[in-house]
């Protein structure tokens, strides 16, 4: 995965909004209709909500179906979640790193 799909895909999920639509697509294809329905807000910013998740690769929509349904294309989140663990490996050894010291800590209160 390139940079820039990276930053593509961090940008999309950075709207709420966006995030709601891709759990709701997790489910199920869905028309533009009904993923608009629980949102306060008009289609034509859903549209635009769905165009950068669709930049993003992080959904497709039928060209097949009068519809049009939309549907959620995972790849680029598995990509996010291996860019993630590279740093979850760093901060878990963080937490090991200080629980032997503060395991160093308590011995030291128990011998004063």
């Amino acid at each position: 995965m390139t940079t820039d799909q990276l930053s593509a895909t961090f940008a999309a999920l950075a709207d709420p909004t966006r995030r709601a639509i891709l759990a709701r697509l997790a489910t199920g294809e869905a028309s533009v209709n009904e993923l608009a329905e629980p949102f306060p807000v008009s289609l034509q910013a859903i549209s635009k909500h769905l165009k950068v998740l669709e930049r993003a690769g992080l959904i497709s929509r039928s060209r097949t179906a009068q519809w049009r349904p939309c549907r959620l294309e995972a790849a680029p989140l598995g990509d996010v979640s291996e860019w993630v663990e590279r740093y979850r490996r760093f901060w878990e050894g963080g937490f090991d790193r200080m629980e032997e010291h503060l395991a160093e800590l308590r011995k030291g209160e128990h011998h004063d």
